[in-house]
Order: C-alpha cells, then sequence, then structure tokens
C-alpha cells in the first residue's frame, strides 16, 4: 500500500514529455484546497510509455489469435483449400467445428473464467480512508460512444461504478484515472476524460478527480500511474479493476514499487449461463478468459509483473 517513491523505468529508450503535464499540454494538477499543505513533490517517478507503438499493435494481434471463433475460420479454410488429405483434411474439420464449439459451452466457458479471476485476492480494507482509489480504464465503448454521444459503457462499469462508492462513502479522498486510447482519434476525448465527466455529472467535484490519458496497456497504466500519484503526494492506494485482470495488474503496479491494496470487482464466473449448451455469450466469456491468460503470460515472460 506504500508508494516507493523513485521510480524509473529503464527498459524504455525515450523520456515523455515534461512530468505532470497530460497527453494535451495541460499543467501540471494541482493539490485541492482545503486538505492541507501540498506534500513534497521530491524525486517523483518519471514517465517511461514506450515511444514505439509495436508492442501495442502486436497485443492487438495476440487477441485475436487466442480467439476460439478465429481458429476455427482459420482451420476450416485450410481444411476446404486442402485438396488432398482424406482422413487429415476430415479431421482437421472437425477440429475446426469443434474449438469454437466447445468454448461456446457454458460449463468450459466458466471454467475458464473461474481460472482467469483465481489470483483476484481482494485486500481492500472496508474501515480504511486511502489518499487515492486507482481505476483501470476499459469499461467504455468507444464505437457506440460516437455513434451516440454518450458515455456507453460495457460490462466492466463496475469498476467505475465501485469507485465512485468509496469515494461517496468517504473511503477515498482522490479518484485516479488511468488509460489512454491504444490508437487516439483527433480530437475525441480519451476514456478517463470521458468518465470524469460521468463522475462529476454525479457529483464528485472535478478536483478530487485526476486522469492519465498517455498509457496504452496495463504495464504503462502501472507507469504513469506511479508517476501521477508520487507527483501528487498520494501514499495510500487501493487498485479497482476487474477480477480477470486484477491479477496482472496488481503485478504490474508491484512491479514499478507499488503494493496497492486490490479491490477486484466486475466478477463473471458462475454465471446463469452455465450448463452444457453452446451459446454465443459464453464464446465470448471463453474469447475474455483466454485473451487475458495470454497477456499474463506474455507480460511474465517479459518481466512486468512481479
Amino acid at each position: 500500500m506504500i508508494l516507493v517513491q523513485g521510480f524509473e523505468d529503464r527498459s524504455c529508450s525515450r523520456r515523455a514529455r515534461a512530468e505532470g503535464a497530460s497527453l494535451r499540454g495541460r499543467p501540471a494538477l494541482a493539490w485541492p484546497a482545503g486538505h492541507g499543505p501540498a506534500p513534497a513533490r521530491t524525486q517523483a517517478p518519471r514517465s517511461a510509455v514506450s515511444s514505439a507503438p509495436v508492442f501495442v499493435v502486436l497485443s492487438k494481434v495476440l487477441d485475436i489469435l487466442v480467439e476460439p471463433l478465429a481458429w476455427g475460420l482459420l482451420l476450416g479454410v485450410v481444411a476446404l483449400l486442402w485438396r488432398r488429405g482424406g482422413r487429415r483434411r476430415a479431421a482437421l474439420a472437425v477440429v475446426a467445428l469443434a474449438l469454437p464449439g466447445l468454448a461456446a459451452v457454458g460449463r468450459v466457458a466458466d471454467g475458464l473464467q473461474r481460472l482467469a479471476e483465481a489470483g483476484a485476492v481482494r485486500t481492500y480494507r472496508p474501515d480504511a480512508t486511502y489518499d487515492a482509489a486507482v481505476v483501470l480504464s476499459g469499461m467504455v465503448s468507444s464505437g457506440a460512444t460516437s455513434a451516440s454521444g454518450e458515455v456507453e459503457l460495457t460490462a466492466a462499469a463496475d469498476r467505475i461504478v465501485r469507485a465512485f462508492e468509496l469515494f461517496r462513502g468517504g473511503r477515498v479522498r482522490t479518484l485516479v484515472l488511468v488509460g489512454g486510447e491504444p490508437f487516439p482519434r483527433e480530437g475525441e476525448p480519451s476514456e478517463p476524460e470521458l468518465l470524469r465527466d460521468r463522475l462529476v455529472a454525479w457529483g464528485v467535484p472535478a478536483d478530487r478527480i485526476l486522469v492519465e490519458t498517455r498509457s496504452r496497456n496495463t504495464r504503462e497504466n502501472a507507469i504513469e500511474a506511479a508517476r501521477l500519484l508520487a507527483a501528487q503526494g498520494l501514499r495510500s492506494v487501493v487498485l479497482v479493476t476487474s477480477a480477470a485482470h486484477a491479477p496482472r495488474a496488481l503485478g504490474c503496479f508491484r512491479a514499478v514499487g507499488l503494493t496497492p491494496d486490490l479491490l477486484p470487482v466486475d466478477h463473471r464466473a458462475g454465471g446463469p449461463e452455465g450448463g452444457w449448451l453452446p451459446r454465443a455469450a459464453s464464446l465470448e466469456r471463453s474469447a475474455d478468459a483466454l485473451r487475458e491468460l495470454a497477456g499474463r503470460a506474455v507480460y511474465f515472460l517479459r518481466g512486468w509483473t512481479r
């Protein structure tokens, strides 16, 4: 829970823009009035978002490669184009049908979801008052939001709802919204900015909300959150994210010198769509769980989690 000052990511080749400025060049965030003198800002972590988008692109390719439906379609096309092979061709066609079919079974999806959420151990202390709740992005549908003109939340909306409840209940003093768009569109607000506006509409004072819009993946979320928390002198922290995402996120935060308490939300294991009949919703749950497990393996191999 204590922030280790002086963090510096040595794996990135370039330093980001001046500390304390946002993506659009806004001035450094000020310590809110009425909460005593501003804490010292010595030894704040340097921003270390990688300038190369290669890993971001590769991560999106990995998302596709772990999709059971994508594998089924790929193997099905290979089976159709395989002019020879006889039994092997038939076996390949069976596998092409079986992969997405198996992933669409409720019991299978539930098992994968339980596996993804197994490491999400809640350490949040309901009797504590935290300096900040760090809320990771991933709960706004950008396409639907652009089409409707309203903030359209996804199934992961528990993240922002729970954070709002913590603030309203006096359990956190500041909400820190972390995570920009992997491929931002010119002139469109980022997810943290949209969520900040929603929180203000719900009654949260604007000066109690900090936003970070540079980071594009979970590792960069942790790097930029560490920088922002140190710059603002926020020490006691609770991390709020989805249960399946929580083990990887917490590992990334630990890797950059943070040991926040964890509040996993958005639990999906044990849903009502369990059973042995294949359903489209179960196929999506299986794909989400496989995507998270694959991402966890990649982060571990690269040494980005602890």
